[in-house]
């Protein structure tokens, strides 16, 4: 870690983040490409087949995030991060010949070593950066996560123009050759340009660089990246079935609002990172495990069309009905008022509803000539009770909470080298291992919720979960930090607390007595 940043320090955070977005495009690169495929009928995959496509990369990114991390500490930057971008170019080139599972299955375990590239360029990038300017660099690298959003938007075109729309379907195996391009001039390009620095920790022992995983901070913060990250990158694929299942919009459209998601959460990164260093990491987190908790909530309500039984019309007295219409109900010359069913109940989907909306209307259940005694029911009441879920709304709220958790993964790499300044390689690969696992195992776990309770809106109720967990944990943790490092003031806010709650009752006591008082008096 550097005292002072220097024009060195901003020219590696801008190859740092050049090659993590290009990393960070390949490693999703699978979500669009396999999805075209099967759509094409170019392969015979199934739905297991697709997911475990889509997700090898992921988990194979995930996984080896900490030995690269700790590579990166124990050699440097330049080696290391060259290296990766050159060895995934290999297998990303191999997949434009495979022909079967198998060897999609093995090209993509891989590419996906792409996605370790998270790891190595934070602990590269923090080791050129000084304490307090941690945040903003750290959050700038990470806008390299607009990578995948990239690949969602640029990916179909290049597909369909390679392919001439379909008619040379062939042409899709040009792509990965493009990409894997891509990535060799990148690790080029980061060999020429980079110069490598190591942190003062390098001359630890592989043992040795293990000790700060021992640390609970640890897994807490990776407790908070399996939120903002993990689940990120989770929704960036969950998205698209979602608006084709809850919403019925085309793929394409579908594709976009995915992309609306993905993008700003991506690039407000860098805004996490800046008011991590002004504010701090720790208030920054209380804010977005706060509005993460409030965002998850709103949108749990599910898409709803419920019929129920209303208020019905019943006999004031006994006699023959005379007359039914859909207004009116008549027994021997009294007349009964209905309400009409709606006009507009057909196209109820159709207006501009934020609310959950009413309609009640009451239908006969007698006939002409029909005795009826009294208290008997003449016509039955219907309620329908309609939720829209608007689709823009819902949007906005989920864009927003992709936004809420892009400033929060910068948050989270602000409290790393706040905690462990010569660690920031092993904390940080350990922490980008269990975000990264998120990815990968929130699908299955959205797919077990949707199985069992056939609400998509079920993967919202575990973010809500999720959410509540992390910022009671961290709320739990801060009391007790602050108990043990500063008790004399802990215990006077809590003696103020006592002699506030004390005095409140006092005074709720004399209200009471001089309310039961005046009571008296005017009796």
């Amino acid at each position: 870690m550097q005292e002072v940043a220097t024009a060195k320090s901003h020219k590696i955070l801008f190859l740092n983040t050049l090659a993590f977005t290009v990393c960070f495009a390949a490693w999703m690169f699978n979500g669009v490409l396999v999805t075209f495929l099967v759509d094409n009928q170019v392969f015979d995959w199934g739905p297991v087949q697709i997911g475990w496509l889509m997700g090898i990369p992921v988990l194979t990114g995930s996984i080896f995030r900490l030995p690269a991390g700790m590579l990166t500490d124990k050699f440097g930057g330049k080696p290391i991060y060259g290296t990766l971008l050159v060895l995934c170019a290999i297998p990303m080139f191999l997949l434009s010949k495979a022909d079967s599972f198998n060897t999609f299955a093995l090209c993509s375990f891989g590419f996906g070593l792409a996605g370790v590239s998270f790891s190595i360029g934070i602990a590269f990038t923090s080791v050129w950066y000084p304490r307090n300017r941690q945040g903003t660099a750290l959050g700038i690298f990470g806008a390299g996560n607009a990578g995948a959003a990239l690949t969602t938007l640029l990916a179909p075109t290049l597909l369909n123009k390679l392919t001439d729309h379909g008619a040379n379907i062939e042409g899709w195996r040009q792509l990965p050759v493009y990409y894997a391009i891509m990535l060799a001039t990148m690790g080029v390009i980061f060999f020429i340009f980079s110069e490598n620095k190591k942190p003062k920790t390098h001359g630890k022992s592989f043992v040795q660089m293990l000790t700060p995983l021992k640390d609970i901070k640890v897994w807490r913060f990776g407790l908070y990246y399996f939120l903002v990250f993990g689940c990120f990158v989770a929704f960036s694929q969950w998205l698209v079935p979602y608006f084709v299942n809850v919403y019925y919009l085309p793929l394409v459209t579908a594709g976009i609002f995915a992309a609306m998601f993905s993008l700003p959460s991506g690039v407000i990164r860098a805004l996490g990172g800046w008011m991590s260093d002004k504010f701090g990491g720790r208030s920054v987190m209380y804010w977005v495990l706060g509005a993460s908790v409030l965002l998850s909530f709103l949108v749990i309500i599910p898409k709803m069309d419920i019929y129920s039984p209303g208020r019905g019309v019943m006999a004031t007295r006994g006699g023959t009905v005379t007359e039914v219409t859909p207004d009116s109900v008549t027994v021997d010359g009294k007349s009964y008022s209905l309400n009409r069913r709606p006009e507009s109940l057909k196209n109820f989907d159709d207006q501009m509803l934020i609310l959950p909306s009413k309609q009640a209307w009451q239908e006969s259940v007698v006939e002409v000539g029909q005795t009826v005694k009294k208290k008997e029911l003449l016509a039955k009441g219907v309620t329908r009770i309609f939720f829209q879920a608007n689709v823009w709304i819902f949007a906005v709220f989920v864009i927003l909470l992709g936004s809420v958790w892009g400033i929060g993964k910068a948050a989270v790499y602000k409290l790393i080298p706040d905690y462990f300044p010569e660690e920031v390689g092993v904390v940080g690969g350990m922490v980008g291992v269990l975000g990264g696992l998120g990815g990968f195992v929130c699908p299955i776990i959205f797919g077990y919720l949707l199985e069992g309770t056939g609400l998509w809106t079920s993967c919202w109720m575990f973010m809500f979960a999720l959410s509540l967990v992390c910022l009671i944990w961290m709320h739990l943790t801060i009391q007790s930090m602050m108990r043990e490092k500063h008790p004399d003031d802990m215990q006077r806010i809590e003696k103020d607390k006592l002699t506030l709650f004390e005095n409140d009752r006092e005074e709720a006591e004399d209200v009471k007595i001089k309310t039961e008082k005046l009571g008296k008096e005017f009796n």
